[in-house]
């Protein structure tokens, strides 16, 4: 067994795991998991877990504020900038998709009520693209990656305010929930045994985030990547250490899981782009 298993296996039962997901509603789901962790961290205002580990591990906090400096990201926001500004073949931009204003991520994820499914912001970039003649671009990582820093740049400070409007977002909320909590792979283990469960453990060298604030600092230059990756990506790299077949980036799956978590993160601000190791 792993070390990342053995860690996790031992919370691999417990209060949060054993209920189903229709067993909760969203605002009882919220304020569990703020009790929790303001039980398990105490003293750890709302607002720090934004920052990850870096809200809990004073060492690691440290070396990530001197990274911050001269944050790795800062080039590829530039980048960002300039795909945003440059005109496509047709004269367009991708203002001519979102009223002229980057500063949309307070807006997504949502329930999109007419499409029945919700609706991530990497989707109307591509969207938009397609619609004015050219390529989409690819979910995981890539040029789609700096202009999402850019938008989550300009966004800093906006709060994360996801609703469940109805039954179908409810049905999504669900199954987002179910798919965090249900154990897989090889190590049948869940995404909540170990950024819920087993938050603030030692895994070797790395410490288990909490999943209060996740939701908050994307996309994020990974020291591990050496480049800007989507929150999806960092999906199916978990998955794949649970030794589990990954959903596709930007599938209905990956959507769902993604309302989820950011609904958990209600009330936190915005921090994107970030670095993590």
């Amino acid at each position: 067994m792993t070390a990342i298993a053995a860690i996790c296996a031992l919370a691999a039962t417990g209060a949060f795991a054993d209920k189903k997901a229709t067993d909760t509603t969203p605002e009882e789901d919220l304020k569990t998991y703020r009790d929790y962790f303001f039980k398990r961290f105490p003293g750890v205002p709302l607002q720090e877990y934004a920052n990850g580990v870096y809200a809990i591990d004073k060492t690691s906090r440290d070396s990530w504020e001197a990274i911050e400096e001269f944050p790795p990201y800062e080039p590829m926001i530039e980048e960002g900038e300039t795909m945003w500004n440059t005109p496509f073949a047709n004269g367009k931009t991708y203002g001519s998709c979102f009223n002229n204003d980057p500063t949309q991520r307070k807006n997504y994820p949502y329930w999109d009520d007419q499409r029945k499914m919700v609706v991530t912001l990497p989707l109307p970039i591509n969207e938009c693209r397609t619609k004015n003649g050219e390529k989409p671009l690819k979910y995981a990582k890539g040029p789609i990656t700096r202009l999402l820093a850019y938008m989550a740049y300009e966004s800093r400070g906006q709060k994360i305010n996801v609703k469940i409007p109805n039954k179908d977002a409810l049905a999504a909320y669900n199954n987002g929930k179910s798919i965090y909590w249900a154990r897989r792979g090889q190590l049948n283990f869940s995404c909540g045994s170990c950024h819920v469960q087993s938050a603030g453990q030692h895994v070797r060298a790395d410490i288990l985030s909490p999943a209060l604030g996740q939701a908050t600092g994307w996309p994020v230059y990974r020291s591990k990547w050496g480049e800007l990756g989507t929150f999806h990506r960092r999906f199916k790299g978990c998955m794949k250490q649970m030794r589990a077949k990954p959903y596709k980036p930007q599938s209905k799956e990956f959507r769902n899981l993604e309302y989820f978590l950011t609904y958990m993160s209600n009330g936190i601000e915005y921090n994107g782009p970030s670095a993590r190791k």
